[in-house]
């Protein structure tokens, strides 16, 4: 539902005091009233819906994790005083993922579905977040999304990224009710940067394949039980997985595992139309996820790619047309709904594909024009490639996002140089992407994090309510840095403080102790006094899950750090029975030591060559772990964590 108008509430049912709360996306419609409400400890959280009891315990276990204490959940057809009361209702305006709330002495929630009751827990949660988590502003909020679809896609094919690390990232959307993360599961590195060579160049396939146990990549794939897993417990906070295997194209991690699949021609990243063993391999493929009570994709939706192939010649494109074609409906023989990638501008033909019920990402306008594609029936996701696309320090596209522009203009209704009308029946949303085209540039999941989060937050507000943009930028730029990541989540590594001060310390580092905090981010600098003594190679001095920080490193004895399997090392060694004091200077492009005041070394992104015309940037980032104190000799004392100016 679009409403172009701003709501004008009916004068005198409440008392216009409060402002309108700062929330991500803003809230649609808000009435302010006068006063607030409290939360306390005997406040409580009720259901009147059996349905709603997860979303109850939801709030209760999130509201513990972000101020330090519990909450209680009940079934219950009415609520006391200072507590929260949900009920599901049949209010056409809301849609699915449409709530009310209600503040006053209690909070009531209102919603048609779970998941609008679930996104209604969100906003509760933001703004307590403004207040301490002691009070909110008593008014009524009508909320409900412009969109359905609002996205991000992230390359997992050219870098491996975690699992623990996706699950962590659905939290974040599901904060900021984004609701579709699509997982680009194959992919290949650019040969240029292999010595234009197909054998040499970095391809991988991330799933467990049990009919082709060695397509799973060595350096990192996911198993089929914990994707599965993993799909279903995003559901259970709103965010549907698309699981994308992109075929034809894009393809090496398929030529790599058996060659006579790919086609020079074209480049051994295309599988080779004419080779009706293709169609055997892949149908196989697909079946294996697809098929079975419990499938390992389990949405509603799967992504087979059919993106950027040749079309050189006739016959390849009639060929590549059948392929789309074949496969959008192997994925609906089970159920499926079929997504692609728009290219059929490119590959105009007369091979019929088909359009109805079919989702097609629109990235490019040379490759898929979205008028000519409304008309052939399709849905269209908007994700054009100038506006949303980031590509980590390749010195194309977005390094970040402009985040200016996608608040003051951007929404899906724009897809390239083309304008639709607000809410386009046609559109179903607009997504983001993060693509690691370059491998071996360093850039590590805390590189993409920082990246893809305030776009993250820039994305949900142009997606849920783009006609309710009332916030000025420079407020929302501002304040959109106060709320958190989601409830429990601090990929970034912040800690409350102003600028030069310090925001968290440790009178003597233990060894072997674990500490509260996983990292400091960057944007800080961790200090401390250190004595030394005689260090075996590879002791550490601070780890996390993600990162090693080694006063001894493995390789030559150096100072140095380790993430996501890039080494950086610093040129100073630890020196035994001499005391200094060291500074290590995190930010996002480099990493600095200072050692005495001095600055020693530092670490910076700098270009690096893969051959004598080809080059990249290098970036050494870091921050810096804090969860477990290594097994060290040396005296470490002082260690403090400052917010840098």
């Amino acid at each position: 539902m679009c409403l172009m108008l701003l709501c004008v509430a009916a004068s005198g049912l409440l008392k216009a005091e409060n402002d309108k709360p700062f929330v991500i996306p803003e809230l649609r419609h808000w009435q302010g009233a006068d006063g607030m409400m409290a939360i306390n400890a005997q406040s409580k959280v009720v259901y009147v819906n059996d349905e709603l009891a997860d979303v109850a315990e939801a709030l209760a276990k999130d509201y513990g994790m972000m101020f330090g204490k519990e909450l209680k959940t009940k079934a219950a057809s009415k609520a006391q005083e200072g507590s929260i009361i949900m009920v599901l209702t049949d209010d056409q305006e809301l849609g699915d993922e449409g709530y009310s709330i209600e503040i006053n002495d209690g909070v009531a929630i209102s919603a048609n579905t779970v998941t609008g009751a679930y996104w209604a827990t969100r906003t509760l949660l933001q703004i307590l977040e403004q207040y301490e988590g002691t009070h909110l502003p008593k008014g009524s909020v009508r909320d409900w999304p412009d969109y359905a679809l609002r996205g991000f896609m992230i390359d997992c094919g050219r870098k491996y990224i975690p699992l623990e690390y996706l699950k962590v990232y659905t939290k974040v959307m599901a904060y900021y009710k984004m609701n579709t993360l699509q997982v680009h599961l194959n992919d290949n590195g650019f040969k240029q940067y292999f010595g234009g060579d197909w054998d040499k160049t970095y391809a991988a396939f991330r799933l467990e394949s049990e009919l082709f146990p060695e397509l799973s990549a060595k350096d990192g794939y996911y198993g089929k039980e914990e994707f599965r897993q993993f799909q279903k417990d995003a559901a259970k906070i709103g965010v549907n997985i698309i699981p994308e295997i992109d075929v034809p194209a894009h393809s090496l991690a398929f030529t790599h595992f058996r060659k006579e699949l790919g086609t020079e021609k074209y480049g051994m990243d295309h599988l080779d139309l004419y080779n009706p063993n293709v169609i055997t391999f892949l149908d196989s493929l697909f079946t294996e996820y697809l098929e079975g009570d419990d499938p390992v994709f389990v949405g509603k939706q799967v992504h087979i790619g059919t993106d950027e192939y040749s079309n050189a010649e006739k016959e390849t494109v009639e060929r590549f047309r059948a392929f789309t074609d074949h496969y959008i409906r192997l994925v609906e023989q089970f159920g499926k709904q079929a997504c692609v990638w728009g290219a059929l501008t490119h590959a105009q033909g007369e091979t019929p594909v088909k359009a109805d019920n079919v989702i097609m990402h629109c990235w490019y306008n040379g490759y898929a024009n979205p008028t000519e594609m409304k008309k052939q029936g399709y849905q269209l996701v908007s994700i054009p490639d100038g506006s949303v696309y980031i590509v980590p320090a390749a010195g194309y596209y977005y390094d970040y996002l402009n985040m200016s522009y996608l608040y003051h203009t951007w929404n899906p209704a724009i897809i390239g140089n083309q304008k639709f009308e607000p809410c386009d029946p046609a559109i179903l949303g607009g997504m983001f992407a993060v693509w690691n085209d370059v491998n071996g540039n360093g850039i590590s999941i805390d590189d993409i994090h920082h990246r893809s989060f305030p776009g993250l937050q820039a994305i949900a507000t142009a997606t849920w309510s783009p006609t309710y943009r009332a916030v000025p930028f420079e407020e929302f730029d501002h304040k959109r840095t106060l709320l958190s990541e989601a409830p429990g989540v601090n990929k970034l590594g912040r800690f409350p403080g102003e600028p030069g001060s310090v925001v968290y310390s440790i009178d003597k580092v233990k060894p072997g102790k674990s500490y509260q905090h996983a990292a400091a981010g960057y944007g800080y600098s961790v200090s401390f006094h250190l004595e030394g003594a005689n260090e075996a190679r590879g002791t550490l001095l601070f780890s996390n899950a993600d990162t090693e920080f080694y006063l001894s490193s493995p390789v030559d004895g150096r100072m140095a750090f380790v993430r996501d399997g890039y080494i950086n090392t610093f040129d100073y060694y630890v020196k035994p029975n001499k005391g200094v004091d060291i500074r290590i200077e995190c930010t996002n492009t480099a990493t600095r030591l200072y050692v005495d005041g001095e600055l020693k070394d530092e670490l910076k992104r700098a270009k690096r060559w893969a051959s004598e015309k080809t080059s990249y940037d290098y970036v050494p980032t870091l921050c810096f772990p804090l969860q477990q104190a290594g097994k060290f000799k040396s005296s470490i004392t002082n260690l403090k964590v400052e917010k840098n100016n």
